[in-house]
C-alpha cells in the first residue's frame, strides 16, 4: 500500500510555495521549543542511542539539524521531495542524510530495514495528517523500522487539538497567516482521539513505554504576542 496522489501532490504543492526562511511555517518552531524538549522525554528509553536515527516526516529538516547535534547518525525522510530540497538547501554542511520515503509502503520501509538495521524514530504530528486508511500501514511500517532494538518518539496534537484549532480560525482578526497554505492545500489536520493512537501502534505489535501531555508549540503568536501551543500528546513504544 502507498498513499494516495491526491495527498502525495498536497504536501509536494505546499512545500513548492513554501519559503525557506525560518519559522515560515506554522509547525516550525524553534528547536529549542520542540525536539530538544522531545529528546529529554526520549533518550532515557532509549535501548540503543546508537542506533540510526530517522526524522520521519522531517519536512524542511528544522529539527533533523538539531536532532543530528545529539545523535551519531541522523536521516531526514519525508514524502515530499520539494520539502527535501528545503532541508538539503538548510544544511549545507551535511548534518543529516535526508531521502524521500513513503512510510505506509510496506517494500520502503523493509527495504529501509535491510539497509540500516534497527532504528529509533523521531515522528513530529504525522499521524493525524494522514488519511485514515494510511494509519494501520503507518504504524506497521514504524515497527519494520524499529525492529527489536529501536524506539519510537511520536507527538500527535490531541483531541483537544481540534477545537483550539478551530478557535484559531475562527477569531474576530481572522486565522494566522500561516495557517492559510495549510488548509489551501488540502492538509488540514484531522482529528484522531487519544486512545486510537496507542490502538494503531499496538496492532502493529508496539508497546508503549511511556506517555504524556506536552503543548505543541508552532510559529504563529496570538495579538498579545503569546506563541500559539496546540494540545498534544506524546509516547515512547517499541517492539513488544
Amino acid at each position: 500500500m502507498s498513499v494516495t496522489s491526491r495527498y502525495r501532490e498536497s504536501w509536494e504543492g505546499f512545500w513548492r510555495e513554501a519559503s525557506g526562511e525560518p519559522g515560515a511555517v506554522f509547525w516550525d518552531a524553534e528547536p529549542s521549543l520542540t525536539a530538544a524538549l522531545h529528546v529529554a522525554l526520549f533518550e532515557p528509553h532509549l535501548a540503543d542511542p546508537a542506533l540510526p536515527l530517522i526524522d520521519l516526516g522531517c519536512g524542511n529538516g528544522t529539527q533533523t539539524r538539531f536532532l543530528a547535534g545529539r545523535f551519531p547518525r541522523v536521516i531526514g525522510t519525508d514524502l515530499s521531495a520539494a520539502a527535501l530540497e528545503h532541508a538539503r538547501q538548510a544544511d549545507p554542511a551535511g548534518l543529516a542524510a535526508y531521502r524521500q520515503l513513503d512510510a505506509t509502503d510496506k517494500t520502503e520501509a523493509e527495504s529501509l530495514h535491510a539497509e540500516l538495521g534497527d532504528a529509533n524514530v523521531y515522528m513530529r504530528g504525522v499521524l493525524h495528517q494522514c488519511e485514515p486508511d494510511d494509519r494501520r500501514p503507518l504504524a506497521d511500517a514504524l515497527a519494520t523500522v524499529l525492529g527489536a532494538r529501536g524506539r519510537v518518539f511520536l507527538v500527535e496534537p490531541s483531541e483537544a487539538a481540534g477545537a483550539a484549532l478551530r478557535d484559531l480560525v475562527q477569531r474576530p482578526e481572522g486565522p494566522p497567516a500561516k495557517l492559510a497554505p495549510v488548509f489551501r492545500h488540502g492538509i488540514a489536520p484531522a482529528e484522531v482521539p487519544d486512545a486510537a493512537v496507542a490502538e494503531y501502534l499496538g496492532a502493529a505489535g508496539l508497546s508503549v513505554l511511556a506517555s504524556g501531555e506536552l503543548p505543541l508549540t508552532t510559529t504563529e503568536s496570538l495579538p498579545d504576542g503569546t506563541p500559539v501551543q496546540i494540545p498534544s500528546r506524546w509516547l515512547v513504544a517499541g517492539a513488544a
